[in-house]
């Protein structure tokens, strides 16, 4: 989340000030929005930072490939909120009977 009163600066500020929002955006690791004119128009993070980004979106994306990680999880959360779980030995009894498995 961003901070506004640390995160958000006009280009001009970042110009006379590069050095320390590098150690700001070091230490948090949190990007600055730089603003021109009052408006939003860059975002500037380090590189460590910036890299952690692209490798979570790039595990997003695999996983959205497949469809399976990201659809199975957000299934099974709305199955829970509605009450349609089964315990453990239910799931074993149903399992046995579908796979003709003898205990």
């Amino acid at each position: 989340m961003l901070n506004m009163s640390r995160d958000i600066h006009s280009l001009s500020s970042f110009k006379r000030n590069t050095l320390e929002f590098l150690q700001q955006m070091k230490q948090t690791g949190k990007p600055v929005v730089l603003t021109v004119n009052g408006k939003a128009e860059l975002v500037v993070q380090d590189a460590e930072s910036y890299q952690k980004l692209l490798d979570a979106l790039e595990r997003l994306e695999a996983m959205s490939t497949t469809g399976y990680a990201y659809a199975g999880i957000k299934q099974g959360l709305e199955d829970v909120e509605a009450g349609r779980t089964s315990t453990l030995r239910e799931f074993e009894q149903e399992m046995q009977q579908k796979y003709g498995i003898s205990s």
